[in-house]
């Protein structure tokens, strides 16, 4: 799935010019960002906290493919909040949806890092779905 959504209009935002680094917890993973190898996957707004986690092998639930459609992609970013797009209506009409929303929440297919510091991001424990088929 994935792409993007016609029903709404598209945010505006400023890919990263630098390499940045994103730290996922509760995983403690963290990927080092870099601008020339955007996109990494197909799925979220290029650059997005979605599509830099499914291109690191990261799992963020997301049932409607990325496109602004559901709020399984709920995320809640720690450090360089500040560093992200602002969020457009369709994404807080969509985060209305969404459990254990915070003043700091995100949908990961929307919030797109600018590059300017390092991020921290905390996948709801809720978000985590590690339940997943065998590839065929």
């Amino acid at each position: 799935m994935g792409g993007t959504n016609p029903y709404i209009q598209s945010s505006k935002y400023a890919l990263p010019q630098r390499p940045y680094r994103i730290t996922f917890l509760p995983l403690q993973k963290t990927v080092e960002v870099d601008p020339a190898e955007l996109p990494y996957s197909r799925d979220g707004a290029k650059g997005s906290i979605l599509e830099i986690a499914l291109g690191h092998d990261i799992d963020i639930d997301h049932a409607c493919g990325g496109v602004c459609a559901c709020s399984t992609c709920h995320v809640i970013v720690r450090e360089g909040f500040e560093s992200c797009n602002e969020a457009g209506d369709p994404e807080l009409d969509q985060l209305d949806n969404a459990r254990g929303v915070t003043p700091k929440s995100r949908l990961a297919c929307q919030a797109v890092p600018n590059g300017t510091c390092d991020v921290v991001v905390e996948i709801p424990n809720w978000n985590r779905n590690l339940v997943r088929e065998q590839h065929h």
